[in-house]
């Protein structure tokens, strides 16, 4: 058993648990039903709970999801999440009957956008305040704040994000809230390690959330995950975490099983450094399926998109499958190929550049056609 001396966060309750150094790692995972799908999402928070999930996140982007929220809570006892999304007005109605409020400050200009993102955020700690409920600061690549992107070059994502979760930290610490963590998402574990490195030594007191977003699938997606995981736990950075993965309704339990399994091999000191897990050229990154995602389609097509592109896999190319609105747009700009899934149309970019619109069963050939090109065009360049 190898001892870590964890950073020196301070504790922040989460219902029954605890997170921060004097405390045991807790694992989380998020629901992928429809969160208005009561009977369905109840039946998967209790699957998660017998998993050994510490705490369940739920995505909430309308009146009707907060509505269902309340019926949710009556039948489970589960520490559980909010995800606000982008209508952070939404945590009146939810706080009640929740644990925690995790806000993405990218996400508060997509609402009223004439008042200033810092009366937001004090709404949401007074409503946080009043109901007894923590705060997560979620901070992603694909969505940062864009005051903060803008005033760095293109290639420097890491400093955009940690600049907009360090002022989000002030704001809350001058509102006199500090019943916060902080997430810093990236889909490269090599930036999750470096963004998280960089936070912990300017705010070594802040609890931090550990994950790889849009990880994809297993096994690969574990790998990219347990990377960053073996990097940052074993420095004593991060306080709990979740392994996001692409997978089917019926098997969400397994983020929570590969996170267990991930700590435990860092208490025995297994851990390998980056450069040993010889990660393939061909990157396919894909969000975790969630309620968010408005067609089931988009995990099988994450899994097809896989296995299409098996032949380009000595070529440094990234292709994104996202599996809705929220991180579609934003999270596929920085792949050379992308796909974000509406409810019956699959969205094609090339970088920042839209492709057009293909039903679901012909998205696969007209993919294939773009990457057959971007192979040719990098080989000519050479």
């Amino acid at each position: 058993m190898v001892q870590i001396e964890r950073n020196p966060t301070r504790s922040v309750q989460i219902g029954t648990v605890l997170i921060g150094a004097e405390h045991p790692i807790t694992v989380q995972s998020m629901t992928a039903t429809q969160t208005q799908d009561i009977d369905a999402t109840v039946a998967q928070i209790l699957d998660l709970e017998r998993a050994g999930a510490d705490v369940v996140r739920i995505a909430v982007d309308s009146s009707k999801d907060a509505a269902a929220i309340a019926e949710i809570r009556r039948q489970t006892k589960a520490n559980l999440a909010i995800d606000l999304q982008e209508n952070y007005r939404l945590a009146e109605k939810v706080a009640p009957h929740v644990e925690k409020l995790r806000y993405n400050p990218g996400h508060l200009y997509h609402h009223e956008r004439e008042k200033p993102w810092r009366e937001k955020v004090a709404y949401i700690a007074q409503v946080a305040a009043d109901n007894d409920c923590a705060i997560r600061i979620g901070v992603n690549c694909g969505s940062v704040d864009p005051d903060k992107r803008d005033k760095y070059p293109a290639d420097d994502s890491i400093s955009p994000m940690i600049e907009s979760a360090v002022e989000h930290c002030q704001a809350l610490d001058e509102m006199g809230f500090t019943r916060y963590c902080v997430s810093l998402k990236d889909s490269d574990p090599r930036k999750v390690i470096e963004v998280n490195t960089r936070f912990a030594a300017e705010r070594p007191d802040v609890p931090l959330h550990l994950g790889v977003t849009e990880a994809g699938l297993p096994p690969d997606g574990v790998i990219k995950t347990r990377i960053a995981f073996e990097q940052l736990v074993s420095r004593g950075i991060g306080d709990t975490i979740r392994v996001s993965l692409t997978v089917p309704n019926d098997r969400k339990h397994e983020e929570i099983e590969a996170g267990r399994a991930i700590l435990e091999d860092i208490r025995q000191g297994r851990v390998r450094s980056v450069v040993d897990y010889g990660l393939q050229t061909l990157n396919i990154i894909s969000c975790p399926s969630c309620s968010r995602v408005e067609n089931e389609a988009f995990v099988e097509l994450a899994q097809d998109v896989k296995e299409m592109s098996k032949y380009a896999a000595e070529h440094a190319i990234t292709i994104a499958v996202m599996g809705c609105r929220v991180n579609g747009p934003g999270e596929t700009d920085d792949a050379d190929l992308g796909l974000w899934c509406g409810p019956n149309y699959v969205n094609l970019k090339r970088g920042e550049a839209s492709l057009g619109q293909y039903p679901y069963d012909e998205i696969l050939p007209r993919l294939k056609q773009e990457l057959d090109q971007l192979i040719a065009q990098k080989a000519t360049a050479q």
